[in-house]
């Protein structure tokens, strides 16, 4: 087994690090197609059988020539009036960096979202904006050549608006422009995705969140953003144009992510998303689950409450202190907790444990971590930053 290991050839510089992470959230910590295009149509992957002696880091053996995707960016639609343009372009995605520990891993095609100024990321842009914001959302698809649309969970809309092409008949085809008109109307933390054959698109890393804050909405001392989520790297690679055979009936997932990293890569403080917080401080975590599978996520030495669940505020009466938080497919909970602990470094992951592996190596796959500022000049640390392959 593959363990994270303990080292004393570098101390990673408090300074740098806390520059690096800067504010609270992940906005701190963090035109091309296929080679070979498959249309969409819904039934060819059906027919296809998976290969008997598939391994996930075979996937890496794939070339594409598509960019990187870069760890998702927080987008305020209320410096923009409620406007934002995305759109979707084919990327290359790290699961471990080239210099994490069993690295490099990736995903040769993904299916990225972006904003106008932004780079892409799987997870898609954070959209954030308040509540009762009338938001306009262009949809240019100008650079792919499939068809997509938006769907947005929670939010109460008009029936075009809906972004599902099944029941509305409507679609944003490749190389063409649209626009969704949405009242951000209920307050929480909301997933939007793909609604155009989901299970390919969906499994492409076309999802993201849409957080709507309510108007008297009083941040903690620190927040983040973590979206979980289990892929068959088989279809990425069949995308890429592998010799590769796949079906979702046959769907068995070999990656698990979180913020679309495998651990020890999310440990990055630049690449993935390590919550970093001060003896004290009042901790808010925004957690979804975007995968196909439900997820039981633990964390170490901290005990939460559930304050949120799907766009309604938990009643203070039903509120209670726990340890471990189930996440079925699309579910979203916001956990509160104080971070009371003796300051160190503790595991968040899930305790399905053979989701916190990569391959056949543990620890990695679904893990990040809480990181008391006290502990970042520890030995301890240093051993977990050489480990996901951060250099001072």
């Amino acid at each position: 087994m593959n363990h994270y290991r303990s080292s004393d050839e570098r101390t990673v510089s408090r300074r740098r690090l806390l520059s690096t992470v800067g504010v609270t959230g992940l906005a701190a910590l963090a035109g091309c197609t296929s080679p070979t295009p498959q249309p969409d149509t819904g039934n060819d992957a059906a027919t296809q059988s998976a290969g008997s002696n598939w391994q996930g880091s075979d996937a890496t053996d794939v070339e594409t020539d598509h960019p990187y995707t870069s760890p998702p960016e927080v987008f305020d639609l209320d410096e923009t009036n409620g406007d934002v343009t995305l759109s979707t372009v084919a990327a290359r995605h790290q699961l471990l960096g080239d210099e994490t520990s069993g690295g490099p891993w990736e995903l040769p095609e993904v299916w990225a979202w972006k904003t106008a100024d932004g780079e892409p990321s799987v997870p898609g842009p954070i959209l954030r904006v308040t509540e009762g914001t009338e938001m306009e959302i262009t949809y240019d698809n100008t650079n792919h050549t499939r068809p997509h649309t938006f769907h947005v969970h929670a939010l109460e809309k008009s029936w075009m608006d809906d972004g599902a092409p099944t029941t509305t008949g409507q679609q944003i085809a490749g190389g063409e422009t649209g626009t969704y008109e949405i009242t951000a109307n209920v307050p929480g933390t909301h997933l939007y995705h793909c609604h155009f054959q989901t299970q390919n698109h969906l499994d492409m890393g076309m999802y993201g969140i849409l957080r709507v804050d309510p108007v008297d909405y009083e941040p903690p001392d620190k927040e983040f953003f973590m979206t979980v989520k289990d892929w068959d790297s088989r279809l990425s690679a069949s995308m890429a144009g592998g010799d590769v055979d796949f079906s979702h009936r046959d769907r068995n997932p070999d990656v698990f992510t979180v913020n679309g990293r495998a651990a020890p890569y999310s440990l990055h403080p630049e690449e993935g998303s390590p919550m970093i917080v001060e003896q004290g401080d009042r901790v808010r975590v925004h957690l979804a689950n975007n995968g196909y599978e439900s997820h039981s996520m633990h964390t170490h030495n901290h005990r939460f409450e559930v304050v949120e669940k799907d766009g309604s505020v938990v009643p203070e009466a039903a509120r209670y202190k726990e340890d471990v938080v189930p996440l079925s497919p699309a579910e979203r909970k916001t956990l509160e907790f104080t971070a009371d602990a003796d300051p160190g470094i503790y595991a968040m992951h899930c305790h399905k444990v053979n989701h916190v592996m990569n391959g056949e190596r543990y620890p990695g796959g679904m893990l990040s971590g809480i990181v008391y500022e006290d502990a970042l000049e520890t030995e301890q640390f240093a051993g977990l930053m050489a480990n996901a392959g951060y250099e001072e």
